[in-house]
């Protein structure tokens, strides 16, 4: 397994070069590119300050070198191990080494893009650590209850509410939610944007600290995330509790489960012990593409609810061709992405004793 996973780690090198690559090369072939949005935000500027503002930029950025030298110092800047001292020239004197990555000054914002993202990760990271539990242990229980009770009238009710579900488009699930649930004409049980309420100091629903909270943190923090967490969870769970029912199924008739039964096990321990456990490969498969699919699709709901998170930044640096921006946060869901997929492949060795990463000697 050890071998395994440091072979994975190396093969993770040229995926990530090849992301950072074909983003890069979007970047720069943009319509219009860098040079023109950046002397265009300063406006009302003669034929000769402009041609002085667009050379200071192209010299602070590195614009007026080659494309591929450009992305090879930014290149340099995020890695671990490069060039030591690079700015954005390439240095005289070769010193490689372990080094500190830099991920670069946003353009727009003038602010380190790491700050940005240690700011905004952690809140896309929540909102999709509480939603992809929740979401799986929910469709994970249903799923089971329709295989159990197949043909029945709850089988039949839940398949038919599961793709309402699944055909019902996010964005417009969540304009649905605030034009109803968080409009202060209609009902008005949740708050329309943001994570917090300016008010959350004044709130007495909690005690004065829990866990090192102020009182009603905790309490306004989830009371803001219920609806973005059901418009990020509904269509993944219909899916998920479909597919459950499904390799439930297909398992419950199977030897080693009529072998249970011969034993005189009870029902119950064979469904949740037997069946659930050859059942899990499918999901851990679906789970390591629903993590990088929920980080993305958190871009849609962030923009809805005014959430700070990496999706509303990523938009937001987009628009504003922020090329350091769009880059960092590219690496930084794509490594997120690789990691699910990686942690996929260990989960299948756990969820079923016959799979291997154990190279055979012929």
């Amino acid at each position: 397994m050890g071998s395994y996973i440091v072979r994975r780690l190396l093969l993770m090198i040229p995926t990530l070069l090849g992301i950072t690559l074909v983003t890069f090369g979007v970047m720069v072939c943009s319509p219009g590119g860098l040079r023109s949005m950046l002397v265009n935000r300063e406006g009302g500027l003669d034929p000769r300050q402009r041609a002085a503002i667009q050379k200071f930029y192209e010299k602070k950025y590195g614009l007026d070198k080659p494309i591929p030298v450009q992305y090879l110092v930014w290149l340099n800047k995020v890695s671990f191990v490069g060039v030591k001292g690079a700015g954005q020239g390439w240095p005289a004197s070769l010193r490689f080494g372990f080094k500190t990555p830099d991920l670069g000054e946003s353009i727009i914002v003038h602010r380190p893009v790491i700050d940005m993202v240690i700011e905004s990760l952690p809140v896309t990271l929540l909102l999709n650590g509480i939603t992809l539990p929740l979401m799986m242990g929910i469709s994970l229980w249903m799923g089971l209850k329709a295989a159990q009770h197949r043909g029945g009238l709850g089988d039949l009710a839940g398949g038919s509410a599961m793709l309402a579900l699944w055909s019902v488009p996010q964005i417009w699930a969540g304009v649905l939610l605030v034009g109803y649930l968080a409009n202060k004409n209609m009902l008005h049980w949740f708050p329309t944007s943001g994570l917090h309420d300016l008010r959350y100091d004044q709130m007495d629903f909690l005690p004065s600290f829990v866990g090192g909270f102020h009182r009603g943190w905790l309490l306004d923090t989830c009371w803001h995330l219920v609806l973005p967490i059901i418009c990020l969870m509904y269509a993944g769970f219909a899916f998920t509790s479909k597919l459950t029912r499904t390799a439930t199924l297909e398992y419950m008739n199977s030897d080693f489960v009529r072998t249970a039964r011969a034993k005189g096990l009870d029902e119950r321990r064979v469904l949740y012990v037997h069946v659930l456990r050859n059942s899990l490969l499918p999901l851990i498969t679906f789970a390591a593409s629903a993590i990088p699919g929920l980080i993305s699709g958190s871009i849609i709901i962030e923009q809805i609810f005014g959430i700070p998170g990496m999706g509303r930044l990523g938009v937001e640096a987009v628009f504003d061709k922020d090329k350091e921006m769009v880059l960092s946060i590219t690496l930084v869901a794509s490594m997120l992405g690789l990691a699910c997929y990686l942690l996929a492949d260990i989960a299948y060795a756990i969820a079923d004793p016959r799979v291997s990463f154990v190279e055979e000697s012929s």
